[in-house]
């Protein structure tokens, strides 16, 4: 079957299906019968220089997935498979492994590098595979070794150390592998191919390195190369040895310090004039670094005295540099950065580190944002005004509220004037920006709050006006709604302000969530979480009588939702969003309702029919749905009492299916809660149902 191997592989890559299928049943049969046996005929494939590249491809991944895998059960039982193989046999699979890493095909020992490491992760904890170390290294000690062979080698050096634990290695296998890493690094003796795979090797090595790290000489040395590798002509290489920076900043923070003046001259080179990827991680080090002083100042004993910060102090000390070289980040927006939220670019980078930044050094960071915000907030590019907006959103979290709370003050009725601003990106970062003033400056239950009785009405006739712009500034309206309204959550006669305006920001987030320009679904959830945050801070003394209303028009949508014409899955996709969103809405305004006895009966005359949906909505067998329709299904139950009995009859096997669905661990976990509530409602009338749901119970708990 050796021979014939080859043959298979290419077939099962066929363009005709049925080549394909017959081929992929040889290879399952050949694996079945004879495990150990396919496997070395996949790496002698896979070592074959004669062989053709897309067999050897499929050969590498074929092999790759015999020993790992995402879910952890059958992990376990691929680790269980390998170790049962003859010693021999797993011999003879990993010297041709070792051997492919010298292959003239690049792809060959790419592949090769991984294997190995996935053998590693299962063998060197269990302290076999000894010689692995040894012979990768001899691959780099050996003057005459081709730079491909090095290439490869420091490639699977590095996946090794991704794989396993730094407990796994001796001191002085760490050792030789740092010397080997940090030489392949080395300008003067290797092309960029092995000096890329050693600077990738080396971000992997390096929570080995915490000994090495401790010596000042050797780290004195690791510091040295990387920081000029950072300077290497080959963009590749420069971004990776800023991320092993990046990596640094973390692990070892507290022995920066000879080296910040270096470091800041080198991320501030690559900020100003570096290609993105590079400056990307140049802000990201810093970005780091605030991250390890929050921490430190979070988590620090108050007890050491007033001695300053508990830490090195880096931000403080680069702030008058740092915060200027951030600001100019802030205008290299790109043109349509505000219709996507998953890019990533330098402007939302800087953005991002100079919050950071904001929460290390609080109040110290205004003076030095404020003359941007001020010069550019006016200018007619609206790259400008965006940036100041962007930078005055970016330091709301940090400051005192002494500090910026007349700032605030000045400025909030100028945002609210923005959001009627020419440009789409400008009044989604001004909407962004209300949306962080409401949550972290307007918060009346504490006696604080940024908007006064009097500037509420204009601050809602805006958002509710900017609500109907363009879906990605409705969607940050939404937040803005959304904090607006938490602020006032037990704030005891402040409460009351905003009740007038509920019915108004009820049909409007009711419309928001009908359009259809918002191509994704993220608009619609986004009204819906916000309609469910108005609707649980509402004062209920007061607006009872108009949740009493919303509560029909939800139920009559989600029965709408069971007409959705299901072609696709992309459809039954789009019908379980949907779903799921409403029960969420069903399931605050039962909640609420029934939180005083004087509006708990409009839940109890209506639950035969809200009960009826949630029914219908399982009849959708969609899991997505499960969650929500079962969290909702526990409010009616806390509600409506023993009277929740006449459900149970029709609900209990949905009740089971949650329990027994222990894949989708959510589901599973939301419905046992669920049955903690249905215990608490029916009380002993729960007895027929008992040990049905205590098998299922024991079954989750194995």
């Amino acid at each position: 079957m050796a021979m014939e191997i080859t043959q298979f592989l290419l077939a099962a890559q066929s363009a005709d299906a049925k080549v394909r299928t017959d081929a992929e049943a040889s290879l399952r049969q050949f694996q079945e019968q004879n495990m150990p046996v396919f496997l070395l005929s996949l790496s002698v494939e896979l070592s074959n220089d004669d062989k053709p590249v897309e067999s050897r491809r499929l050969a590498g991944i074929v092999l790759k997935n015999s020993l790992d895998a995402k879910d952890a059960i059958r992990k376990e039982q691929l680790v269980q498979q390998w170790m049962a193989i003859d010693t021999s046999i797993k011999s003879q699979i990993k010297d041709s492994l070792l051997r492919t890493l010298g292959s003239s095909v690049p792809e060959a020992r790419h592949t090769a590098a991984q294997v190995i490491a996935k053998i590693a992760s299962i063998e060197i904890p269990r302290k076999q595979w000894p010689e692995l170390i040894g012979s990768l290294l001899n691959n780099m000690t050996q003057k005459d070794k081709p730079a491909a062979l090095k290439q490869a080698t420091l490639e699977a050096l590095g996946y090794v150390c991704e794989e396993i634990s730094h407990q796994d290695l001796v001191q002085d296998e760490v050792n030789a592998v740092l010397t080997a890493v940090v030489q392949g690094m080395n300008l003067a003796e290797h092309g960029p191919e092995v000096r890329l795979a050693a600077t990738k090797a080396l971000y992997n090595a390096l929570e080995f390195a915490q000994t090495n790290f401790e010596n000042e000489m050797e780290r004195n040395y690791i510091m040295k190369v990387v920081c000029d590798t950072a300077m290497s002509k080959e963009v590749e290489i420069r971004q990776a040895a800023f991320e092993c920076l990046v990596a640094i900043a973390s692990a070892y923070y507290e022995v920066l310090e000879p080296y910040m003046q270096t470091l800041f001259q080198l991320t501030s080179n690559a900020v100003k004039g570096d290609e993105e990827t590079v400056a990307l991680q140049a802000i990201e080090f810093w970005s780091s670094i605030c991250d390890e002083e929050i921490e430190l100042q979070e988590f620090e004993s108050p007890e050491s005295g007033d001695s300053g910060p508990p830490h090195s102090g880096f931000i403080e000390k680069a702030l008058p540099s740092l915060v200027p070289l951030l600001l100019e980040t802030l205008l290299k927006q790109e043109e349509d950065q505000d219709q996507d939220d998953t890019i990533w670019n330098i402007s939302m980078a800087g953005g991002t580190c100079l919050g950071l930044v904001a929460r290390t050094v609080g109040d110290a960071i205004v003076p030095l944002v404020m003359p941007f915000v001020e010069s550019n907030i006016l200018k007619p590019d609206w790259r400008c005004r965006e940036a100041a907006t962007y930078a005055f959103g970016s330091i709301l979290e940090g400051p005192t509220v002494e500090k910026l709370s007349p700032l605030v003050q000045a400025g909030l009725d100028f945002l609210l004037n923005a959001m009627k601003d020419g440009n789409n990106h400008v009044k989604d970062t001004t909407a962004w920006t209300l949306s962080r003033i409401f949550e972290l400056l307007h918060s009346p239950a504490s006696g604080f709050s940024i908007i006064s009785p009097e500037n509420l009405k204009r601050v809602v006739g805006v958002l509710l006006e900017s609500i109907k712009d363009a879906p990605n500034v409705a969607e940050k309206v939404c937040g803005a709604i959304y904090y607006l309204v938490q602020g006032y959550e037990d704030a005891g006669p402040s409460a009351s302000l905003w009740s007038p305006y509920l019915t108004d920001i009820i049909s409007c987030l009711i419309s928001t969530a009908d359009r259809t320009d918002g191509g994704d679904s993220k608009l619609r959830s986004s009204a819906y979480e916000t309609l469910n945050e108005v609707v649980r801070c509402s004062n209920i003394a007061e607006t009872s009588s108009i949740i009493a209303q919303l509560l029909p028009v939800i139920m009559n949508k989600l029965g709408q939702t069971m007409d959705i014409q299901i072609v696709s899955s992309d459809d039954r996709e789009k019908q379980g969003d949907l779903q799921a969103s409403l029960c969420g809405v069903l399931q605050v305004i039962i909640q609420k309702l029934s939180s005083t006895d004087e509006t708990k009966t409009i839940i109890l005359q209506a639950a035969d029919q809200i009960m009826l949906l949630f029914l219908k909505v399982f009849g959708c067998r969609s899991s997505t749905v499960h969650e929500e329709a079962m969290l909702a299904i526990g409010a009616l139950a806390y509600a409506t009492g023993s009277q929740f009995e006449k459900y149970m009859p029709e609900f209990y096997k949905y009740l089971e299916m949650g329990l027994q669905n222990f894949e989708e661990y959510q589901v599973c976990g939301i419905t046992v809660g669920v049955v903690g509530d249905i215990c608490r409602a029916l009380d002993d009338k729960v007895l027929p149902y008992c040990d049905g749901i205590m098998g299922l119970l024991l079954k989750d708990l194995a």
